[in-house]
């Protein structure tokens, strides 16, 4: 039924919009593991052998200087797999290290551009993670903007590319808005991102990847909601799914191949959209942790897997 509906959203989808050229969508996983073993090429392999040819790495901080020798270990790990594939590295801490003060925040974007200078092949980073959301972000939304502004400056580049992070929940509408109010009243001529970063979660465990809200949840069937928001930074945006996942602890893993799939086509045929990554490759071990994975814990492949491998790259109309 949920693959049905998910087909049929599609379909009725790509009718009422405009066709645009076809455009190959970035897909890939947020997945850590490279970084703790020595042989970070192993994991780009079994990334790429379900499909996904990029990655998002967490690159965490907690109000140092400069990266650790550990950090520094882990991110010339990332650069061994940035030669393969996709890297996108994601610097960021808890609410309790929100960095509002502007010492904090010159530390923090000092902190990024040493962390992308180890990583010289990554393709783009995204500046803190959620920030709409209270665990990690206890600022303002004219605060994430002015850090934005701030390690913008510092990190664009021809070759990389610096994106936010909201997430679907948190009422990322009021929060955009206000995040372009503060953008408005700054007068910056440059731009504080160079492409949007959302994270598109479902409203609820068994609701599939097609379903639209109104009020405060922007799903990703919400995209046209999402591109009159961003709209108001004043230019035509660019948008990356940088998390989204179904939790076979919530749904069968059946239901959850079928969800990723429909997510994925559903991606593909968005005109703004560039990239949408599958929360884990794989299951964390922890019971309260997240299931999302493309694989379980201790190495047995999911159904999800070969439905994210199948699932188109680009709209076919």
């Amino acid at each position: 039924m949920a693959l049905a509906i998910g087909l049929i959203a599609i379909g009725v989808w790509k009718v009422t919009h405009h066709s645009h050229p076809a455009r190959a969508l970035i897909v890939g996983v947020d997945d850590d593991t490279l970084k703790w073993t020595p042989f970070p090429l192993t994991v780009v392999r079994r990334q790429q052998s379900v499909g996904a040819y990029a990655v998002r790495v967490w690159v965490p901080w907690r109000g140092e200087i400069a990266p650790t020798a550990v950090r520094r270990a882990e991110l010339a790990r990332a650069e061994a797999a940035a030669r393969k594939t996709t890297v996108v590295l994601a610097v960021f801490g808890f609410g309790a290290q929100t960095p509002t003060a502007a010492w904090a925040q010159t530390r923090f974007c000092g902190y990024t551009k040493a962390a992308l200078g180890l990583v010289p092949d990554a393709r783009a980073v995204v500046v803190w993670n959620e920030a709409n959301s209270p665990t990690y972000w206890r600022g303002t939304p004219a605060q994430y903007e002015s850090l934005l502004a701030r390690c913008y400056d510092d990190l664009h580049s021809k070759r990389v590319q610096v994106l936010d992070s909201t997430a679907s929940a948190h009422n990322p509408v009021a929060f955009l808005d206000a995040l372009a109010s503060a953008y408005r009243a700054s007068r910056r001529a440059e731009p504080i991102v160079d492409a949007f970063g959302h994270n598109p979660y479902p409203q609820t465990p068994t609701e599939p990847p097609t379903a639209t809200h109104k009020g405060d949840f922007l799903g990703e069937a919400d995209y046209a909601r999402l591109v009159s928001t961003l709209q108001s930074f004043g230019r035509t945006p660019s948008i990356w799914y940088l998390e989204d996942g179904f939790q076979t602890t919530k749904i069968t893993a059946a239901q959850q191949a079928h969800s990723v799939a429909a997510a994925v086509a559903m991606a593909a045929c968005q005109p703004l959209v560039h990239a949408f990554f599958n929360f884990e490759l794989v299951d964390e071990s922890r019971a309260a942790g997240w299931h999302s994975g493309l694989i379980w814990r201790g190495g047995r492949v999911k159904p999800a897997a070969a439905a994210f491998a199948r699932a188109p790259r680009r709209c076919h109309t």
